[in-house]
């Protein structure tokens, strides 16, 4: 029987004029009713509130509506029941919440019969909060959600636990007047205890209220079990090869072969201008990876350090190295909206002569490499700086994009920023703010570009389970998510990058992973993974053991009494050799790709 009432399911529902489909569970619609705020957004009203571990699929359509800017009328029930904390609801009133600091707690109920937590403060200090004790164990992964909205406007709250000593951010969102928003995040700790939940937030004078709070635990052992089966099912499919000979016969208890000769995963490495005069540097790198960027060659202060007279030499160089080992190339950068990376006759350029130069370095930079590269980032870090906007204009960036694509229509346009996977406290780059971002290019260009999200994970300790909650948000934008500059600074430098690297893999919303470790003679910037020798460090150690783990071995088997034979293989171009005597092998399929594979069986002619 179908929840809801008679005539609330749509055929389909829209969203600032745009086509959003509709839930199916169990053979029925299942509505979602719409309303425009004042502010020109949209709140949703769901005709029920479900639990998450029952609707999968209805969660993760409700991510991909709130990745838009949008909000919901009324929260979703708490994820896993609310996990570990007690009353999630505030069914039971304010039993076990308290204030934190002076303020005012209390229970409100909505016109619908929702009831939430509303906090007040009293004083001015971003800290002062709602409050709810836990205990935390250290060798536990937590997932961390809750719904927010203020009373006035739009406020940043950060979900704070403080334990052991230490202030902890979990996640962070832009609540809004009107309706809920979700916080995705999560969190793990060094020492077990007590923590204490807090909701931060530097917009004092505003009410914050809560509702539907999880917090749930896993284990190591079920973290790196979950990972396992995402890549199973996002990174690996099972082929089904039938062995028969000229005529047609099949050709049972045949043995057969198969190689992964190229992993679609694109996998890489930074890299600089010293790889041009280095074999050793050469070998090693070409013997590993099928994606690099260019760590300084291809940006402006590279290319025209001097006004009016341009430099590709390096560049050009560089990029005929990566064609002639197949390795494929993204473009970084067009811009760098950071004032600290312009040179000195940038900033001197009255408006009239930046517009100019600007047009100029992009018509360049893209022509000269249409065509030839991957991805462009093409405005750097422009959630957190915003050097040419202030000096051409808010639509700057909006208008590089528009550029670049007309001139390189096939190629991505990334828009490549720091901190939305690192810290989940900064209020630059959280992920609500990339999407808002995001967004806001993709309506200024008429959705006319082929984006994409380029995170660069520049990282000292790793907060996974925020790192994976962030993920889960920006999959939401259905466009392809590349981690772009990998690295992390940190004593424990190895086993944290292993961390990220396994956890983005295990992604399915993740399509590419470049490490930023291009190598320098007089060393690294903030991570190696060699010495001046090419031999391997720890890190490097863990990247070919990753690298190991993600391409399959040699499968050899045999075919049944039908003539098949299946494998589980990842995504990738394959050689095939059948045994067809024991005088030999005979390759009968150099590139067999399974990268997106329709489940039908092959048939191999021998």
């Amino acid at each position: 029987m179908c929840p809801g009432k008679a005539g609330e399911a749509r055929a389909s529902i829209r969203v600032a004029g745009r086509e959003k489909g509709q839930v199916e569970r169990n053979g029925c619609k299942q509505a979602i009713l719409l309303k425009q705020r004042g502010d020109g957004h949209w709140a949703m009203v769901l005709n029920r509130r479900v639990h998450d571990n029952q609707e999968t699929d209805y969660n993760q359509l409700v991510l991909t509506l709130l990745s838009d800017g949008n909000c919901l009328a009324e929260p979703l029930k708490p994820q896993y029941r609310g996990g570990i904390i007690s009353n999630p609801e505030f069914n039971r009133g304010i039993q076990e919440w308290s204030a934190f600091g002076s303020g005012n707690v209390e229970q409100r109920t909505s016109r619908t019969g929702n009831k939430y937590l509303v906090f007040s403060r009293s004083g001015r200090i971003p800290y002062l909060s709602v409050s709810k004790k836990v205990l935390l164990q250290k060798e536990k992964l937590y997932t961390f959600s809750a719904w927010l909205q203020t009373d006035d406007g739009f406020a940043d709250v950060v979900a704070v636990f403080k334990a052991g000593g230490k202030l902890i951010h979990a996640g962070a969102i832009e609540a809004r007047s009107g309706c809920w928003s979700m916080l995705k995040g999560g969190l793990s700790v060094d020492v077990t205890g007590p923590a204490e939940l807090l909701f931060e937030s530097n917009a004092t004078a505003a009410e914050i209220w809560v509702d539907s709070i999880s917090l749930q635990p896993f284990t190591e052992e079920e973290w790196r079990s979950h990972q396992t089966q995402t890549v199973q099912q996002a990174r690996m499919r099972v082929v089904r090869l039938k062995v028969v000979d000229a005529n047609g016969t099949i050709l049972p208890n045949t043995t057969i072969s198969i190689k992964l000769q190229r992993p679609s995963f694109p996998f890489g490495c930074a890299i600089t201008q010293s790889i041009l005069t280095n074999s050793a540097y050469q070998y090693w790198f070409t013997s590993r990876f099928t994606v690099t960027t260019f760590e300084n060659e291809m940006k402006w202060y590279s290319t025209e350090k001097y006004q009016g007279k341009e430099d590709y030499y390096y560049a050009d160089a560089m990029v005929a190295f990566s064609k002639q080992h197949g390795i494929a190339v993204r473009g970084h950068n067009i811009f760098w909206d950071d004032p600290k990376y312009q040179m000195g006759w940038v900033t001197s350029l009255s408006y009239a002569q930046l517009k100019y130069a600007t047009t100029k370095r992009l018509n360049s930079i893209v022509s000269r490499y249409k065509g030839q590269l991957i991805a462009w980032d093409v405005v750097n870090e422009n959630l957190h700086f915003n050097f040419f906007e202030q000096r051409l204009g808010q639509s700057f960036s909006g208008d590089a994009f528009i550029q670049a694509r007309q001139i390189d229509p096939g190629t991505y346009m990334f828009l490549n920023e720091y901190n939305t996977l690192e810290q989940p406290g900064d209020p630059a780059s959280t992920p609500d703010k990339y999407l808002q971002k995001f967004w806001e290019i993709q309506r200024y260009t008429k959705n006319s570009v082929k984006m994409a999200i380029g995170l660069e994970a520049h990282f000292n300790q790793p907060n996974i389970p925020f790192m994976r909650a962030a993920l889960d948000k920006l999959a939401g934008a259905k466009v392809p998510i590349w981690l772009t500059e990998v690295d992390v600074q940190n004593q424990n430098q190895a086993q944290y990058l292993e961390s990220i690297l396994r956890e983005a893999f295990s992604h399915p919303a993740v399509k590419g992973i470049v490490i930023w470790a291009g190598w320098h003679p007089q060393g690294c910037n903030r991570m190696c993974l060699t010495d001046n020798n090419f031999r391997n460090l720890p890190t490097g150690d863990v990247v070919d053991k990753l690298i190991k783990g993600w391409r399959s071995d040699t499968v050899v088997g045999t075919t049944d009494s039908n003539g098949i034979f299946e494998a589980q293989l990842f995504h990738g171009e394959h050689e095939v050799k059948v045994l067809r005597s024991p005088g030999g092998y005979l390759t009968v399929n150099e590139l067999e790709t399974v990268s997106h594979g329709d489940g039908k069986t092959h048939v191999i002619v021998v």
